[in-house]
């Protein structure tokens, strides 16, 4: 018996990668669908923040990794610069139009959920036991991304983050920004 031409064989494993592939899909939609719906109840129900506790664990996590150098270095500061750019972030958020706030509960949704961070983000701890380099990692990864809705969603918590604090007046000193002019009377 002949053995089968090569181009049989290499045909058959790219059909079997392309239905894992598409299973794979399904399920990560399947359950980051389920969230979604889930929370848009519990947003109607008016249970819902802005930002809710998992999804600010995920805000809490990147605030860091994105401002690096820009954070103080001093323990106590830094942890209350992270506070307050995570609380200025959900503001940010709560302001946004319906539809925008909808897209990051999505976004939160598929992060928060164990399948969506291990899978989709490359993020094995959870999100407030990750260690930084591997939140650094999942940044670079999105950031570069062949694919532009990771690529969107990235730059969308870049604007958010970079938003919030430089939005703050304590980080106005290291971009040599003096504050708002006052008005003489």
């Amino acid at each position: 018996m002949e053995p089968e031409p090569t181009a049989t064989r290499v045909a058959a494993p790219s059909r079997r990668r392309f239905l894992q592939a598409g299973a794979a899909g399904a399920v990560v939609l399947a359950i980051a669908s389920a969230a979604v719906w889930i929370r848009s109840r519990e947003r109607e129900a008016g249970m819902f923040p802005p930002l809710a506790a998992d999804a600010r664990a995920v805000v809490s996590a990147i605030v860091p990794a994105m401002l690096a150098t820009a954070l103080p270095q001093d323990p106590a500061a830094r942890r209350s610069a992270i506070a307050d750019t995570v609380a200025a972030i959900e503001r940010a958020i709560a302001g946004l139009a319906p539809a925008a706030r909808d897209e990051l509960a999505r976004l939160f949704s598929l992060l928060t959920l164990t399948p969506g961070r291990r899978v989709f983000a490359g993020v094995a701890s959870p999100w407030n036991e990750a260690p930084p380099d591997e939140i650094e990692a999942f940044l670079a990864r999105w950031q570069s991304s062949r694919w532009a809705l990771k690529r969107s969603a990235y730059d969308g918590l870049h604007q958010l983050v970079m938003a919030a604090w430089y939005a703050q007046p304590r980080a106005w000193a290291s971009i040599g920004y003096p504050g708002s002019p006052s008005l003489a009377v």
